[in-house]
């Protein structure tokens, strides 16, 4: 009961810094194919990162209005955020180093993260 009440109350706080420091995850800029060998290659990760940021928007629209459906619930989106936002910058190491297979399969779970963060995110409260 205790840890509930302390994930509540980190959850509150980090709402309200959201709420006062405004949307921070950073936007996707537009794709620069120069110097880089794949344009496909660069046009999944393009993609992934608006996918990312789409998320993001979900999930603070869903947290400032306060109809997720619960605390733990915002911990796991919080989580697929993260791990979303972890591999973005592993598949753009990836691409850099022009291995594709490895692009194309941490686009892939780039997106099954952003899925589950944007479905939690529109589960409300009940």
């Amino acid at each position: 009961m205790l840890n509930v009440m302390i994930l509540f109350r980190v959850c509150r706080i980090t709402l309200a810094l959201m709420g006062a420091l405004g949307s921070f995850p950073a936007k996707a800029d537009p794709v620069d194919f120069k110097g880089h060998a794949d344009r496909g290659t660069q046009e999944s990760i393009h993609e992934a990162e608006h996918a990312v940021d789409r998320a993001w928007e979900t999930y603070h629209a869903a947290a400032l209005g306060g109809t997720l459906a619960s605390p733990t619930l915002q911990t796991e989106i919080e989580l697929h955020l993260h791990d979303a936002r972890t591999l973005l910058s592993r598949a753009q190491e990836a691409a850099e180093q022009q291995n594709h297979e490895q692009v194309h399969d941490l686009v892939r779970e780039i997106h099954l993260h952003t899925q589950q963060a944007t479905e939690g995110s529109m589960e409300h409260k009940r």
